[in-house]
């Protein structure tokens, strides 16, 4: 990996973190917790510095056609879901338990995945998959009090992902590119639903887009997998959030990123 991709991947753990820090901070300090309202200045933004980048040629989006756009539409709910129950569960709960649960999205996606084609898991990938599944039940177990709300809009969030990780996974085609399809759900998420976040999620899309044309898929998942464990430590240590571990719910965190480690591992052998 050259120092070009190298600094590319910092960017995007960078955006990924102050991200998901200005979105924790305003759902639960400022206690601004309608989403409805909170994705219509993220989508208005977000496509307005789409359009911005574009017409400077720091980005490429080319025209698509009706039915492109309509192809995407189905994948627009599940986006709209995905950030409508994702600012709930993150205005309720602190961002370690946030993403415990996110994790888990990749269980729904395998289990669909391996339904649909009949296939035989390797054990390492069972073995993930337990791992996933079990510190996330033990963590609504040992932690009832941000539930049930909590855990259900979490639990929302999660079918929501995965179900979009299929959905981009079976129908991608050369009609739209990555680009193309995040400024369809911005503009469908803008209609739907009615600015310091805005932008850093802007440029956490725009990093991400990148960092998928530069990097394979194994190692964007492993740059994915470093963002969320350096998301969740510095919440740890900044007592803005107030987050507070017991030593049940810090194993539960610690089994669920082995888990999640196991699972990239496990892609190896497929």
């Amino acid at each position: 990996m050259n120092v070009a991709r190298v600094i590319l991947a910092l960017v995007f753990c960078t955006f990924f973190t102050a991200s998901y820090f200005t979105n924790k901070y305003v759902l639960s300090i400022l206690k601004f917790t309608f989403p409805t309202i909170f994705q219509g200045w993220q989508t208005s933004t977000g496509a307005l510095l789409l359009l911005v980048t574009w017409k400077l040629g720091w980005v490429e989006i080319n025209g698509f056609s009706r039915s492109a756009a309509f192809s995407q539409l189905p994948g627009c709910f599940l986006f709209i879901g995905n950030i409508y129950a994702g600012s709930r569960a993150l205005s309720l709960l602190p961002i370690p338990f946030f993403f415990v649960f996110q994790n888990v999205s990749e269980v729904f996606a395998f289990l669909i995945r391996t339904a649909a084609h009949r296939e035989k898991p390797p054990w390492m990938k069972l073995i993930s998959v337990c791992m996933l599944l079990g510190s996330a039940s033990s963590l609504m177990l040992y932690n009832p009090r941000f539930g049930p709300s909590g855990y259900t809009w979490a639990s929302i969030h999660l079918l929501c992902v995965g179900a979009y990780k299929v959905f981009q996974k079976n129908t991608k085609t050369i009609l739209l590119s990555d680009l193309e399809e995040q400024f369809i759900n911005y503009m469908t998420r803008f209609y739907i639903g009615c600015l310091g976040s805005a932008i850093f999620s802007f440029c956490l899309m725009l990093a991400t887009v990148k960092l998928k044309g530069s990097l394979s898929q194994e190692h964007c998942g492993i740059w994915f997998f470093l963002a969320k464990i350096l998301a969740s430590g510095l919440s740890l240590l900044l007592s803005t959030f107030h987050a507070v571990l017991s030593p049940v719910t810090l194993c539960c965190i610690i089994l669920n990123y082995a888990g999640e480690a196991l699972f990239l591992y496990s892609d190896r052998f497929q």
